[in-house]
């Protein structure tokens, strides 16, 4: 048990550092594409690609979730099971993929955005080819080769961003969004089918596609909750407001997420296969999930605390004084997306234990409330709707916090420790960095200067408390 628990500490490691090594780079060339796009496109551009996209990540769920961490989750899944899903979500990927040609002139009507309705019909090829994808993302993350993802994420960024902006510089307006999106899914897609071995074998079994949805489809299900969701707000301040409030609304939501994205998607894609290799083992999955919220928040408060001091400087040097409008949202992003260490620790415990019929109640219970805020918000604005969600996600971190109060041991306020810790340095943090944008210097040099005195008081702080979370990250440094 010692040398398996060892070889896993090194997989981890392993996985981390090239899944975060893929996060850092893919979303530093997307925040630099997205920059360059924001300068050359106008926010109306944003908002109507905003909608397609809306439909198009709904309709990925069905072929992305489920089935994937199914194919994970299984103990003993093998090249049957894996090619069994494949020629299903291809299916899956075509029909999908008809019934959003057919419906888009209608969606076009109903948003009285002609554009929307050739838009959804070219991106929508992304769905299937995203059927091919989530097999062999599943594959990857299952024999924990997070190395095959470092490039082809790296390369799918990379052309999709030169494209984009090709296309944007020429006049291109919407349809440079449009080939960026679908290009990057298609690009990562063909590099990992020459990087990995993995080949479906002519055969599918509906039997074992049986027996992976009947763990999957809870998960299914949870995941179209969870996403459709998120979409709603999109959706109705499309049909309520303009173009432009999702465009500022959705800018909000993406510049925080860039950031969180690189360690919560680097966190979540490895906790979930190496969790799931110890489900039979309680405290290791405790000891795995506290670990995850201890370090996670450690380096995701500051970055979320630190980023809404300079937005506003951020945003005018950066995107023009055109997208000012999107400050308040990218503030209040910032505050939800420091709590995703309880959401993402905790349920990806639930799923590794086996209990996807927990997680389906979970989703139903938190979308109730949040289907609730956003109700009592939609007459409001767009800023009302968006704090509305703060109100859903602070609700949503106690709801996913007390199965594992008795599948663990591991109680609501114990993680609440954990994850405070990070929250209170990074405010303090704040109180000295805040001082600064008041001296009147240019943007630039006023981002440049909180940015390394937030660093350095951060850093401080850590070492004078002695932070855990910061001896654990330092002692693995040193060690690999």
């Amino acid at each position: 048990m010692g040398e398996k628990n060892q070889s896993m500490r090194g997989k981890v490691f392993a996985g981390l550092f090239w899944k975060f090594g893929e996060r850092i780079s893919a979303q530093l060339i997307s925040l630099i594409v997205s920059i360059v796009l924001a300068r050359l496109l106008s926010p109306d551009d944003y908002g109507a690609v905003a909608l397609v996209m809306v439909f198009i990540t709904i309709a990925n769920v069905f072929v992305a979730s489920g089935f994937g961490n199914a194919l994970i989750q299984k103990k003993n899944a093998d090249n049957l099971d894996f090619s069994s899903v494949f020629y299903l979500n291809i299916a899956l990927g075509l029909v999908l993929y008809a019934i959003l040609f057919f419906a888009s002139p209608a969606i076009a009507s109903f948003y009285n955005m002609p554009v929307l309705s050739p838009a959804l019909r070219v991106l929508g090829i992304r769905i299937v080819v995203a059927s091919v994808n989530s097999v062999q993302q599943a594959y990857v993350s299952r024999h924990m080769l997070f190395k095959r993802f470092f490039w082809s994420t790296l390369f799918g960024t990379l052309v999709s961003g030169v494209v984009g902006i090709a296309m944007a510089y020429h006049g291109f307006g919407v349809w440079a969004l449009v080939a960026q999106y679908l290009t990057n899914t298609c690009t990562d897609t063909i590099v990992l089918w020459f990087t990995v071995k993995w080949r479906p074998i002519f055969r599918c079994s509906l039997e074992r596609a049986k027996g992976l949805f009947s763990y999957g489809w809870k998960l299914l299900v949870s995941a179209l909750l969870d996403t459709g969701y998120k979409q709603l707000r999109s959706l109705i301040i499309g049909k309520k407001y303009t173009s432009a409030d999702l465009a500022y609304y959705n800018q909000g939501d993406k510049y925080p997420g860039l950031i969180v994205n690189n360690i919560n998607t680097s966190i979540s894609s490895v906790l979930f296969p190496a969790m799931s290799q110890f489900q039979d083992d309680r405290e290791r999955v405790k000891q795995m999930t506290r670990r995850a919220i201890q370090i996670s928040s450690y380096i995701m408060w500051p970055m979320m605390i630190g980023f809404a001091v300079v937005a506003e400087p951020f945003v005018s040097l950066v995107l023009t004084d055109k997208w000012l409008p999107c400050v308040p949202f990218i503030r209040i992003f910032c505050f939800t997306y420091g709590l995703y260490p309880i959401h993402t620790a905790n349920l990806q415990a639930i799923n590794a234990l086996g209990r996807s019929d927990l997680f389906l109640r979970l989703e139903i219970i938190k979308k109730t409330i949040g289907l609730s805020m956003i109700l009592l918000s939609m007459n409001y604005g767009t800023l009302v709707m968006a704090y509305s969600l703060v109100v859903a996600d602070v609700a949503a971190t106690v709801v996913n916090a007390v199965p594992n109060s008795k599948l663990l041991n591991y109680r609501y306020f114990e993680q609440l420790r954990d994850l405070l810790p990070g929250l209170v340095m990074s405010l303090i943090m704040a109180a000295v960095i805040v001082p600064i944008s008041l001296l009147g210097l240019p943007d630039i040099a006023t981002i440049a200067l909180q940015v390394v005195c937030g660093a350095a008081v951060y850093l401080a702080e850590s070492v004078l408390t002695k932070q855990p979370a910061f001896q654990y990250l330092l002692g693995l440094i040193k060690k690999h």
